[in-house]
Order: C-alpha cells, then structure tokens, then sequence
C-alpha cells in the first residue's frame, strides 16, 4: 500500500511538473542589425538568399507592419528589454558604448554649422528599469544573452548585470564587429573566446548559443541571440561574394555581391541555431522571433572588403523609402516573424506592432505576471499573434538626431517625431522649414508606402488630429524635443550672400576668404554642396583650384533631377595634392541629363582647404555655374 501511494505522489509530481514545463515556454529572440525591410526572401528580396530565415517564416506569423522603436540600434534594443519608448528612457542615439556616463535627459550643445540642437542621448540603460530577463529569470527561467549589447558597459550595465546568466561573447563596449566578422575577432577582448581562422563570429555564437540549449533543453530558457550581422564593416567570405557576382541583375535596386554575401552569414548562422533547437527536441515548445534593430543600410558603403563594392548600395528597402537613419519607412519598418510551433498558424499579418510590445507580449505568452511592475509603454499583441486580431492602432518614433548636411545621403536623417495611426503617418521635423519653424509631412500608407505624397496641406482635420497625438505622446514620455540652435543664425562662419545656397556637411565650416572658398575640416568626411544650377546639356566638365593641407581622396558627385540626393556612383574621383600649394583640376561628369546639384568632398581628412574659380561647363563649353571667383 505505501509502494502504490508513494507511485501516485510520483505519478502526480512528475504530470505537475509536465504540465508547468508546458505552460512555461522558451523564448529564442534573434535580432539582426539593419536588417532591411526586404532583404529576406520572405520578404520579397530575389537576390539574397535565406533558405533557412525563409523555412521559419513558412512556420511563421510574419508581421509586415512591425516597426523598430528607432531608425538606429540601441534605442531599439532599450525598448525591447525595458518595454518603454526610447523617448522616456532617453536612450535616443547608439552612443551606449562610450566610456563616459550620461544618464541626464537634456539637449546637446551643438556647433556653428548645426542648424537644429540634436538630443544628448544617455550612455547608459538606467538600473532602475527592469528588464524582459529578469522578469524571464525571476520566473525560473534559465537566461543568456549571444551576440551585440549595446546597452552600456560597467558595473551594474552588462548583461549579466540585467538578468541574463550568460553572455557570449561578453562585448558591451563594441558597437559592432569593429574589425571585421572573421576570425580572429578584434572586438572580441574575451580570450577564452576564439574562433578557427576566418570562422564568422555569428556561426561560432550559433554554436555556443547551441550548446545552452541542449544543456538546457528540460528546463524552460529565455536566450536572445543578438547577431552582429549585417552591420558594417563590409567584409564576407570571398567565395560567397564570388558567388552571388555571378547572379547580379544590374538593373536590380538589390545589387551588391558583398552585402548578399554578410545576408548569407546571417542565415547560415540562424540555421545551425535551429537545427540544435530541433536537435534539443524543444522546438515544439519554443516562441522564437527574428527581427532587425533598424532598417537596412540603404546607402554605399565606405570601404569594403573584398574591395571593390564601396559604390553599389548595400542594399535597398524600397518600395519603402530611404533606410537606416531616417524617419521615412524604410528607416523602422524591418522584417518580424513569430514562430510558436502547434500555436501560431502561419500567416502574413498586417497588424500594426512596435518593439515595446515585447515586454508584455513575451511575459503574457509565457503566462508570466508583471503586476509589481511600473506602467509599460508595450502592448500586449498575443492576440495579434495567435489570432491576427489588432491591438495596436497607434505607434509612434521620437528621434531627436540629425540634420544638416547628413541628411543629403540619407533622406529622413532629421531630428524628428513621427506619429503612425491606421493608414496615417505623420512626420514632424524639427526647425526644418526655411524659417526656421517645423515641418510636417503627412502620408497616406496603404495609398503611398513609398511616402512620395505630401498630403498635409489638403487634411487639415487628420493634420490637427495627428498633431495632438504628437504633442500628448511627447508631454507623456518626457521627451526631449529638439531646438533651433541659438547660434546658428548669427554665426560669424556662415557663408556670405553671394555664396549662400551652398552648405556643409559636420565636418566642416565653411566661410569665405578674399572671395575663396574657405572649408575649414575638423573629421574624416568634410564637403560642400549646392542644388541649385543652371539647366545645360552634358557630358559637363567641371573645373577648380584648390590649396589644401589636408589628406585622402577628393570625391565630386552630380545630382539630375530624377535624383533625390547624391549617389556614390554618380560622382568622379581624383587624387589632389595636400601640399598647401595651389594647383589645378579639371574632371569630367559623363552624363548628358540636366544637372540640379554638386558636391564637392575635397578630403577626408582634417585640414584648411582654399577653393576658387569652381565652375561647370556644358557640352557647348559654355559655363553653366560659377563659384567662389575672388576679384583680381
């Protein structure tokens, strides 16, 4: 008798303990950095390939309206792991890995040359936040964190500070993967964690994030596995960019070899993390998401490795407009699946969804309780999730950075607030208007998703609604709301009259000297550009003297008006002398369409840069503009 009863305790013991291992699911977050909206397969892209991303999309709720709380990295990640706005945290900028310690909500100083007082993002993640682990840990849960932080480095800010029990490879203080993907890792400063010669740092995580998982596989865990990639530097296998050279369709606005090799890595890296889970025989009990911090890198890049792919653009994001940076579309909208296998039935979901509806997603799906906890920003989106019904009508992007001549590459990259309600989007940019007052720009999504129609003028009721969204989102997080810079106007630097359309990039100042151009560099990326020239016919030459004392390569572009902004391989590049001597240049523009801009990159590099007699000649000789002419 006492054999039997002691059966029946261990038979009721061990279903307790089936039943709460079942109702305690685990969590697999995957998140790429400036994955684009469209660099999946699932997503429509033809050139990259991610069989394995695209297996799970086809097992898969896949979110076509998900936005990051930010078009750049760590405000993202904060509003993931805290389930707030980045507005209230003050996480605003991905300046998380710096050493200094700002933990003030305030605005930046500025310089001269900037036209708009940009937020003084926090360093930092308060401690005072809780995070998605350690609610995950306070549960029982066993946590690690692979891959990118970003969060802030120094006692009481690392990972394991925060409620995660592992963290591999342990680099709070990188940005990214400084130095390049392969083996051996310069951004890796843990010794214990080294790779094979040229081994990709996301598959060696995979491993390692693989191993947790089988040591974990009877008892619930919560694991982000927060790649590195597609982030830049620019480098791949050489075979695999070899690979996708010979699949190039040159008219595709997806055409780089060497971004479509960094996608591979990627999904080669998502792979072998699901095949241990499928291996661990957990699969059937695991919530996994894959998505992207921000939107993808929709520019050229600088430098690449293998060389020769600084000009293509990385990638593209249309029919979404612009990319990273910005606080047009492509900027925070990003690719979102959520895979709970015998939960979620596969579908193609156009709920709208932000990334600080983790929080109380995650907790709620694993029946966790967060009543002890301050109000969150995050919505609930299980029924989202699991029936497709909406939760969210509303999401909203507070993005106090940019401006200037940054904007010129990336369209969007302005300091502003941006509102999305239905179909609506409203952008808010701050002292954007020539007098100075903000601009707004209102789109109609499900009519325009490329934002090409500025319907703010002819919907003044959804303009004025919209508007106090805006101004009570603002007012609720506290955030910081960015100003025209005081000195600015009267700034003894600007560029007088008769030179006045001209302007420049942060890296420089630029006045004028005795007629001349003078560009005064203080980084690596000084220029000057112009958008208003006289319409000719090319091919154009376009002529210059300069004395410089700085260094590096002197790049000029041309911009046509089918053009919204400069594209590196519309320009011509030339190696001037920095000897601090005058010398002569004379290049050609091989295009035959009207021009309507100019920039001129002298340097990159630091220096006094002397500039005169610039002008531009069309086929017929005749000069179309003429600047900086000094008087003899």
């Amino acid at each position: 008798m006492r054999n039997l009863i002691g059966f029946v305790i261990f038979l009721f013991l061990a279903n307790q303990f089936i039943w709460a291992r079942e109702t305690m699911p685990n969590v697999i977050f995957i998140m790429a950095d400036d994955l684009g909206w469209k660099d999946l397969g699932c997503q429509g892209s033809t050139f990259h390939k991610t069989p394995n991303i695209d297996k799970l999309a086809s097992r898969s709720a896949r979110f076509t309206n998900y936005y990051a709380a930010s078009p750049l990295c760590s405000p993202t990640r904060s509003s993931i792991l805290a389930g707030l706005y980045p507005a209230r945290t003050g996480i605003t900028a991905p300046v998380c890995h710096l050493p200094a310690i700002q933990l003030e909500k305030k605005l930046a100083k500025g310089t001269p040359n900037q036209k708009v007082l940009n937020a003084d993002s926090l360093t930092r993640l308060k401690t005072e936040y809780t995070t998605l682990a350690q609610v995950f840990k306070g549960a029982g849960y066993s946590t690690a964190h692979f891959g990118k932080w970003h969060l802030g480095h120094g006692k009481g800010y690392e990972p394991k500070d925060r409620g995660f029990d592992i963290d591999i490879p342990n680099t709070p203080r990188a940005a990214g993967p400084g130095g390049g993907y392969l083996a051996p890792w310069k951004f890796v400063q843990n010794a214990g964690f080294k790779g094979a010669e040229g081994e990709h740092i996301d598959s060696w995580m995979a491993d390692q994030a693989g191993k947790f998982i089988l040591e974990n596989k009877d008892k619930p865990f919560y694991l982000n596995f927060w790649l590195y990639s597609v982030h830049g530097p620019w480098n791949a296998r050489a075979e695999d960019v070899d690979h996708f050279k010979k699949t190039i369709n040159p008219n595709s606005t997806q055409r780089n070899p060497l971004y479509a090799a960094m996608i591979k890595g990627m999904d080669d890296a998502v792979g072998i993390l699901l095949d241990s889970l499928e291996k661990s025989g957990a699969i059937n009990n695991t919530i996994i998401i894959l998505t992207s911090d921000n939107g993808g890198y929709a520019y050229p890049p600088r430098a690449t490795e293998p060389k020769g792919y600084e000009e293509i653009p990385a990638t593209s994001n249309l029919p979404l407009r612009s990319g990273k940076a910005s606080n047009y579309e492509g900027g925070t909208r990003v690719p979102c699946l959520v895979c709970w296998p015998e939960k979620i039935k596969p579908s193609v979901n156009e709920c709208i969804f932000s990334s600080v509806d983790w929080f109380p997603t995650l907790a709620a799906m694993a029946g966790l309780k967060l009543s002890n906890l301050p109000k969150l920003d995050g919505m609930n989106q299980t029924p989202a999730i699991l029936e497709g019904k909406p939760v969210r009508e509303t999401a909203y992007v507070h993005f106090p950075h940019g401006g200037g001549n940054q904007e010129i590459e990336k369209p969007g990259f302005w300091p502003a607030t941006w509102v999305r309600h239905g179909d609506w989007k409203l952008i808010r940019f701050y002292g954007k208007n020539a007098d100075n007052s903000d601009l707004f720009e209102l789109y109609n999504l499900k009519n325009d998703q490329g934002e090409t129609k500025n319907l703010a003028s002819s919907n003044p009721e959804i303009l004025r609604e919209l508007k106090q969204k805006l101004e009570l989102f603002l007012k609720e997080t506290d955030a910081v709301i960015p100003k025209i810079n005081p000195s600015w106007k009267n700034s003894p630097k600007q560029v007088p009259a008769a030179n006045a359309n001209w302007q420049t990039s942060k890296d420089a100042i630029l006045e004028t000297q005795q007629g001349r151009m003078k560009l005064t560099s203080s980084g690596g990326d000084p220029f000057v550009f112009i958008r208003e020239i006289k319409p000719g016919k090319g091919p154009y030459m376009v002529t210059f003297r300069m004395k410089s004392n700085s260094n590096g390569n002197c790049q000029v572009f041309w911009m046509t008006n089918e053009d919204k902004t400069f594209f590196r391989d519309r320009s011509v590049v030339i190696k001037p002398d920095h000897d601090n001597e005058w010398h002569d240049y004379e290049l050609k523009f091989p295009v035959e369409k009207a021009l309507s801009g100019l920039r001129l990159d002298p340097s990159s590099g630091p220096g006094d840069i002397l500039i005169e007699n610039l002008r531009i000649r069309g086929n017929d000789g005749n000069i179309l503009a003429e600047w900086f002419t000094p008087s003899k």
